[in-house]
């Protein structure tokens, strides 16, 4: 497919803070950032400016694990349409909603069993066409049962998937009779297609989480493995000698701080700090957006990022990082970071500082690519609270208009 990106006007963002204290200018030519220089200092001609004021200026994150054939369905009275036509609208709403909260690249698991085929499987690659130019949709097909009598025609079902488009071999090892067989079928098929993996599992049996580990360190490719709420539920010492063997294998975490999906039955949350004592990569994703397993999910990377904040004792830097940087190369995606040379990947926030984006980051302007693919302005106003504000020099905000500070 042609770069149909590559002559995008170039674009100036001008007066951005970053969370180093600096305030720059960050020139965009095409899908790369050009130059990165202190406010005032790059030029303007033949280019479309932007002002951010005001704004924070952050590497774009993404949504390491979502199921956007689900999404928006967790207030139907019955089940949700199934045709992929269906299934192409809900993944195109569900994707959009979650690039406007900053997410330019989304992961999506997709089930392809005996009892949907693939149906859902072709909505889910149609919306992903469909939304070229917007975000990066990446599509994990999710078998069935591997193991036994009913094993060969749901590995046949996982290897039509791949041939259709399907860029990760999922997997559900858990109800599978024979869980380490499972493993294995998944492993097998992706080091034969040269493609990444990305496992669910509840991870509350140390013993099979050692095993898959041993099998997985093995393989040339990425493997992911989440929730993992059940580490949580594991006495001490098997919880930490089952992150070491995570560690060893090079295997990333992803966790849902926002609550479980539909591949799981576990609540909770995975022992992020113990994950990352051993060494291993933690991630964190949405999960669920509005679908039955969580009517209520928002699907919003910076909300993981603030309950791992909040909750898990993470710094707002290193809670950042699990939906942004690790999230990233999770995905298998080349590193974004605000300096020139590398993808323009990259969210504006109103205000000055890391934390209070994380807790009150409702103004959004996403780039991708280059090009400023969302926005979302929020404005707080307040009844006769003028002259209050005039005599504590607060900042204010109104329809007219106010300082580069007033919005949130």
């Amino acid at each position: 497919m042609p770069d149909c990106l590559s002559d995008a006007p170039a674009l100036l963002l001008s007066g951005a803070r970053l969370t180093d204290g600096r305030t720059v200018d960050v020139r965009i030519a095409g899908p790369r950032i050009e130059a990165v220089g202190t406010a005032g200092s790059l030029t303007t001609h033949g280019t479309t400016r932007l002002d951010l004021r005001g704004h924070l200026l952050l590497p774009a994150p993404v949504e390491p694990h979502a199921h956007l054939d689900k999404a928006l369905d967790g207030a139907l009275t019955g089940p949700a349409p199934q045709r992929p036509e269906d299934v192409r609208r809900r993944v195109t709403e569900g994707a959009l909603l979650q690039t406007g909260h900053g997410a330019t690249a989304v992961r999506t698991h997709v089930r392809v069993d005996e009892a949907g085929g693939l149906g859902r499987l072709d909505g889910v690659l149609e919306a992903a066409r469909s939304l070229t130019g917007l975000t990066e949709l990446t599509v994990v097909a999710v078998p069935g049962v591997l193991t036994g009598r009913a094993g060969a025609q749901g590995l046949a079902l996982l290897r039509d998937a791949v041939d259709m488009g399907a860029g990760v071999i999922g997997g559900r090892p858990d109800p599978d009779p024979d869980p380490a067989g499972h493993t294995e079928a998944v492993l097998g098929l992706a080091a034969a297609r040269g493609l990444p993996v990305d496992l669910h599992t509840d991870g509350t049996d140390a013993t099979r989480l050692a095993r898959l580990a041993s099998m997985a360190g093995g393989l040339r490719t990425a493997v992911c493995l989440g929730p993992c709420a059940g580490l949580s539920r594991l006495p001490g010492d098997e919880a930490a000698r089952a992150a070491d063997r995570l560690a060893a294998a090079a295997v990333t975490v992803v966790c849902l701080p926002q609550g479980r999906c539909s591949g799981t039955r576990l609540r909770g949350l995975a022992p992020v700090q113990l994950l990352r004592a051993a060494g291993v990569r933690v991630a964190a994703g949405g999960g669920a957006l509005r679908d039955t397993s969580n009517p209520v999910g928002r699907g919003d990377p910076l909300e993981a990022a603030y309950l791992l904040a909040s909750q898990c004792g993470l710094t707002p830097e290193q809670a950042y990082e699990t939906v942004s940087t690790t999230a990233r190369a999770a995905l298998g995606m080349p590193a974004a970071h605000v300096e020139a040379g590398f993808p323009a990947e990259l969210l504006a926030l109103r205000g000055d500082g890391l934390a209070g984006a994380l807790s009150l980051a409702y103004s959004r302007i996403v780039v991708h690519r280059g090009r400023v693919v969302a926005r979302t302005s929020a404005v707080r106003e307040y009844r006769d609270s003028g002259a209050a504000a005039a005599a504590l020099d607060l900042p204010r905000q109104g329809r007219t208009g106010s300082g580069p500070g007033g919005g949130a």
